[in-house]
């Protein structure tokens, strides 16, 4: 090797180092997020304007959903040997990742009225909860409601019909005088 290459080599060299750490923090920052998160969605951003992702970025922090655009080499590192893994598949062109830690539809959910709403944010794939969806099933996942809301339908459905029981047995007991019998068992 002449001196001249030698020089350029080891200029290469110290130019890649700094490189070589930033990428792994990345990889590192990725690999954190993935260990904390119920569900990781792909999608692909490419064509929103700077106030569409101004938009969406801030939806989705209201809604406690982290959203970062990564290099899918970044991605492919950090998601090796993951439940998520199977996204490998979808990383091509731009990639934009959103993850939710508490609710596990929330990552979906929250991209949902953005994507449509801007037509040119899509559904690449996803995983919730361990398992693979593909674009199409991400969408109807994006659709379900929130893991409150459920609950509180669920609530609201056992409220209803105790209710409307105990409003019954109160009307019988009126009519019956049960009041007065009610009144004086609790002296």
């Amino acid at each position: 090797m002449t001196a001249r290459g030698a020089v350029a080599k080891s200029i290469w060299e110290v130019n890649q180092v700094p490189k070589i750490e930033e990428k792994q923090l990345v990889v590192n920052e990725l690999k954190e997020k993935i260990e904390k998160a119920t569900s990781m969605v792909l999608v692909d951003a490419r064509g929103l304007t700077v106030a569409e992702d101004t938009e969406l970025r801030k939806g989705l922090r209201e809604k406690n959903v982290d959203y970062k655009v990564y290099k899918n080499t970044m991605i492919n590192f950090a998601i090796q040997g993951t439940p998520f893994e199977e996204l490998a598949k979808h990383l091509e062109g731009p990639t934009a990742v959103a993850f939710s830690y508490d609710d596990a539809t929330a990552a979906a959910g929250g991209l949902d009225p953005y994507v449509t709403k801007f037509e040119k944010l899509e559904f690449k794939a996803g995983v919730v909860e361990g398992t693979y969806y593909d674009a199409n099933t991400i969408v109807k996942i994006a659709k379900i409601p929130s893991r409150e809301v459920l609950l509180s339908k669920l609530l609201g459905s056992f409220k209803s019909p105790m209710a409307s029981f105990a409003r019954v047995i109160n009307e019988v007991l009126k009519s019956k005088g049960g009041e007065s019998a009610a009144a004086s068992d609790a002296e």
